[in-house]
């Protein structure tokens, strides 16, 4: 192989994630209302559950937009699924552990296999960046038959 394409391309990607992580680190964070609870309405902590679960959020203090619309003391919820938080000032990821209900969605039907999970909701704003401070629920443990 051309060692030098090799080199170049190597710079390319280095280049590419410097870029990314500048514009990243740019993103300004959304401010949070100051009295704000996100909770889980059901299930609740401890609870043993079927699969599909069905997951209802609760939230006290701010209000619920859909994802890119900006509105002052909105967000959208986040699931973590037995992961922790992700960082505070980059977008919340989408994948299996980070379930995005970017349409506004307050309850969800979510599969999960059997067996103990944990789970917490994570609010961010239009952008998909947690809100300062981060508006999360405490987390809480279930099992799934």
């Amino acid at each position: 192989m051309n060692t030098k394409i090799l080199e170049r391309g190597t710079l390319v990607l280095a280049a590419a994630l410097a870029l990314g992580a500048a514009v990243a680190a740019a993103l300004p964070r959304t401010p949070a209302a100051k009295e704000v609870e996100l909770y889980f309405i059901s299930p609740k902590d401890g609870e043993t559950a079927k699969s599909p679960v069905t997951v209802r959020f609760g939230l006290r203090g701010m209000g619920i937009a859909p994802a890119g619309v900006a509105m002052e003391n909105t967000g959208h919820h986040h699931l973590l699924i037995d992961t922790a938080p992700p960082p505070f000032d980059q977008p919340v990821p989408a994948d299996a552990s980070h379930v995005h209900f970017g349409k506004g969605q307050t309850e969800a039907s979510v599969p999960l296999a059997p067996g103990k999970h944990t789970l917490q909701l994570l609010l961010a704003d239009h952008l998909h960046i947690p809100h300062d401070p981060p508006v999360m629920s405490k987390p809480i443990t279930i099992t799934v038959e």
